[in-house]
């Protein structure tokens, strides 16, 4: 069973970092029908659908809002997914989901969506004020 659990999230000034991880337990790709590393970050706001911000494959995604901000990276030693956030706007607020175990070559086709992705954590609440 695969269980993912975020961490990280704060309350910042605009300006402000913060990292976000994610401790992902029982996900594997090989020799599955995707066979491939696929994880990503998301984040929602109240009265909006839920968007991706980050992937990662064997290569790194983002969205154009967080592009030279934001980076995504992977310890596989420790089994974690990791979202370093800089410049931190308020825009940004939301709460931050990780997810794993998705069709990696869909990434680049067709964006980082929600429906491509098959688990998902909890959720982390990033606030960043004005």
């Amino acid at each position: 069973q695969v269980h993912l659990l975020e961490a990280g999230g704060d309350s910042v000034e605009a300006g402000g970092s913060l990292r976000l991880s994610c401790v992902v337990s029982g996900y594997t790709y090989d020799g599955t029908k995707y066979n491939s590393y696929c994880a990503a970050w998301f984040r929602e706001t109240p009265g909006s659908r839920r968007e991706g911000v980050a992937a990662l494959t064997t290569e790194a995604y983002y969205a154009d809002s967080v592009k030279g901000r934001f980076t995504i990276s992977r310890d596989d030693a420790a089994d974690t997914l990791y979202l370093q956030m800089d410049n931190l706007q308020p825009e940004d607020t939301g709460m931050y989901y990780c997810a794993v175990n998705c069709p990696a070559s869909s990434i680049p086709e067709i964006g980082i969506m929600t429906s491509l992705f098959g688990n998902w954590g909890q959720g982390t609440q990033v606030t960043v004020s004005s």
